[in-house]
């Protein structure tokens, strides 16, 4: 435990931008590693980024098809012979769920590495709270972790969003959005207390850069209204204010609003637009719907009601925008509920965090093209109770 404390206060003494030579140093010096690389997912959740020099990407190695991509997926590490007998371990880089990437460490005896997996599972853990502590003063592992530029309007999205996935012993959730390198409009947010979980799915209006200004400020009047301690209601109607006084009612948005009692499974829903929800329960798929009330912003001074619903333990609930339930392929033919229905079932096997981009594939084949008309949206919540 003494070299995890080194490792640890290492990488808490270091400049933002040092980590990897922190960590690096540190297993070299205690644990005798040969090599040690930091390896980031990529927007689109396709490919793991090396951290390394200026432009602060190499050669990147795919999600889908490779070892270190086995261990992003599986969450778990991964031992990987290498020649002359040493030994490759490439260790999940998370942060409460959230999956950021991959710390590959080369070490000289396959005989030892059983004995480290948990220490050096720790320190992976360790720089993963780092690496998001440390994004606040420096670009480095978010340059990492594109493969392609962003669009501004996906600049701006991805920085509102609170992460990708994230667990908790009562819920899994992970989401991802598309196009990831050029989204404008759609978004979603989640806030978490000791006995409620908040949860909202926003289909935007429009595209490009005003996309993405009337999502910012609906979104940020969602949290504005939620920290001020306001009901979900409320919470809507303030939000429905702010956008309608900025634009008068010529840009509004769509949202779908939960607020989840962790302990009982029960929400308060708000239904103001068109983002759906699908329940897998008991092996079997099927679309819930709410009472339909108004998108943000559409006319001034609008009342919301909220509505009730009630997780049950092992539900997954999965949430799509309208570039995903509206889709069409080329023949003009909508992906509709049905086909989302089989790729919910065909996924049911899958993490909550593995879910949406698995979705998304299945989109990709309906739609018979690589880009799509319009931004789509997809959110999995597994409940588990209390």
């Amino acid at each position: 435990m003494n070299r995890y404390v080194t490792a640890e206060r290492a990488l808490r003494a270091a400049a933002p931008h040092e980590l990897l030579g922190a960590v690096r140093r540190v297993l070299v010096e205690q644990y005798g590693a040969e090599s040690v690389e930091l390896l980031m997912a990529d927007y689109g959740l396709t490919v793991l980024q090396p951290v390394s020099e200026l432009p602060y990407t190499v050669e990147p190695v795919s999600v889908h098809s490779s070892v270190v991509g086995r261990a992003f997926g599986a969450q778990e590490p991964v031992v990987e012979s290498a020649s002359h007998g040493r030994v490759r371990v490439h260790l999940p880089v998370s942060v409460r769920g959230d999956r950021l990437g991959v710390l590959s460490v080369t070490l000289p005896e396959q005989g030892r590495v059983q004995d480290l997996l948990g220490e050096l599972s720790d320190i992976a853990e360790v720089l993963g709270h780092e690496v998001v502590v440390a994004e606040r003063d420096t670009d480095v592992y978010l340059q990492a972790r594109r493969k392609d530029r962003l669009t501004l309007a996906a600049e701006m999205q991805w920085q509102l969003l609170p992460g990708r996935s994230c667990s908790r012993p009562e819920y899994e959730l992970g989401a991802q959005l598309e196009p990831a390198y050029a989204i404008f409009g759609d978004n979603f947010d989640w806030s978490a207390t000791a006995d409620h979980l908040m949860l909202y799915v926003t289909n935007g209006m429009g595209e490009g850069i005003e996309a993405s200004l009337l999502t910012n400020l609906a979104i940020n009047a969602l949290r504005n209204a939620r920290r001020a301690g306001l009901a979900i209601d409320d919470q809507a109607a303030l939000a429905d204010q702010a956008v309608y006084s900025h634009y008068q009612g010529r840009c509004y948005l769509s949202v779908l609003m939960f607020d989840f009692d962790l302990a009982t499974g029960c929400a308060k829903v708000v239904d103001a637009g068109s983002p759906q929800m699908l329940r897998l329960r008991g092996g079997t798929v099927e679309r819930v719907t709410f009472e339909a009330q108004l998108p943000l912003g559409m006319f001034e001074e609008t009342d919301y009601v909220a509505q009730e619903f009630r997780a049950e333990p092992g539900d997954r609930l999965v949430f799509v925008s309208d570039g995903v339930h509206a889709v069409a392929d080329l023949k003009g033919e909508a992906y509709g509920e049905i086909a989302l229905a089989r790729a919910i079932q065909a996924t049911r096997l899958l993490p909550a965090a593995e879910v949406p981009r698995a979705v998304l594939r299945e989109l990709t084949g309906h739609r018979g093209r690589s880009l799509p008309d319009d931004d789509a949206l997809v959110v999995c919540l597994d409940w588990h109770g209390s």
